[in-house]
Order: structure tokens, then sequence, then C-alpha cells
């Protein structure tokens, strides 16, 4: 099977994340921790699920000055995520800061967040444009050879166009067709198979798989549903 999915994990459970790696990590890409996980279990609790042999997407988003950057991501090296992020917003010298500390990890550029609907953008980006801001993010990153980018499904195709195969595209913002959670905060967002068919490289998909009632039994419809 040719693994698409990178499962969520962020909540405060130590026990439920282990249990959820056990039970998923036959069906899933990799598994993504971000900042709930990592501020309340840290290096133990990494190195915790880094003993279940599974490819690890750390998703830091760092955005800070180049050497601040560079310093973070030397001691983030040592454990060896398979993807770690930063903002592009974060300027070429930050890029380049990133690309020289990254030894074995590939960095992926967050664009904009997918919780971010045309209002927000407009108003913190000051442009009406998402579709010049993903095109001139995209270019920077692949201009500071970036590994790949993060970024709404509903861009994937314009992102591919420019970057070809030059950037893996890693996309959250993803709801199976049958979800409905009215707290949810994601603005833009498609199904797993749209993100698929627009061009997208891999998944990232939270809640509507661990807080299912059958966690297992949801990623592998979503798997199937991507054959």
């Amino acid at each position: 099977m040719n693994k698409k999915i990178i499962v969520a994990l962020d909540n405060n459970n130590i026990k439920n994340i282990l249990n959820t790696i056990n039970d998923l990590k036959e069906e899933a890409f990799a598994f993504k921790v971000g900042y709930e996980f990592f501020y309340n279990f840290g290096h133990e609790g990494y190195i915790l699920i880094n003993k279940k042999k599974i490819k690890i997407f750390l998703d830091l988003k760092l955005h800070d000055i180049p050497n601040t950057v560079k310093k973070g991501i030397e001691a983030i090296s040592k454990l060896n995520p398979y993807f770690l992020t930063i903002h592009i917003s974060g300027g070429d010298q930050m890029h380049k800061a990133a690309n020289l500390s990254k030894k074995n990890t590939k960095i992926l550029g967050v664009s904009i967040l997918t919780s971010l609907d045309s209002q927000q953008i407009k108003k913190y980006y000051f442009s009406n444009s998402l579709e010049k801001i993903v095109s001139d993010y995209t270019n920077y990153a692949v201009k500071s050879n970036l590994d790949g980018i993060v970024c709404s499904p509903l861009e994937v195709n314009m992102v591919k166009k420019i970057a070809g195969n030059k950037l893996i595209t890693v996309v959250p913002g993803i709801r199976p067709r049958e979800y409905n959670n009215k707290n949810d905060d994601q603005k833009r967002y498609v199904t797993p198979k749209e993100a698929i068919d627009f061009g997208a490289d891999y998944l990232v998909i939270g809640r509507p798989i661990t807080e299912s009632h059958n966690p297992l039994k949801s990623i592998k419809e979503i798997n199937e549903s991507l054959v």
C-alpha cells in the first residue's frame, strides 16, 4: 500500500497517544506531533513515541531570527524527525539557516494556515489575493531549496504547477464527507480523495480518525477511498 496519511496526535494523554500509534501504524505513513504534545511531554514523550519505529512529523512551525532557528533545528535534529515545519514568511536567511542545520530531516515550509478564511487573510497578509500569496510563497520555497510545503488542499494544484516535483506537498484541512463537527476550526478543507486528485502527496488527518468510534476502521476506509 502506498501510504498517504499522516495522523495528527495532539492531545494531552500520552497513554492514548501510544495506543493510537500501536493501533494505526500499519495504516499510516507517519504521525504528527506539535505544540500540545511537545509542551506536555517534551523530549521524554518524544523518545517514547520514537521507540515505536514510526516516521514523526514534528510540527513546530519555527519562526524566528535565523540564528535562533539554526540553533533550534540543530537541537531538534538529534531527535531525527522525518518532517519539521518552519514558516515561509520567516525569510530567505531563516530558510538558509534551517537547511544548514537539518541533517536528515525534511524541512517543510508553512504557507497560510488552513484555519484562516478570506477576511483573516486580507487583514493579516494585506492582500485580497490568496492565490498570489501562495504562488509567491511556493516560489520562495523552491528558490530556498526547502523540501516541501504545507498548504491547503485547495492550493495544491497551483503549488504543483509552479514547483512540479521539487516540493513535497503536505496537506492539512482534510475532512471525510461524513465528518461533521460544529467546533471544527478548519476553514479551507476538502475530502481525502479530492486532495489526492488535486495532487497532494500526504494528507494530515487528526480528529476524523483519532476521535472516531473506531479509529482503525476510519483510517482503513480513508485509505480505501484513495485507491
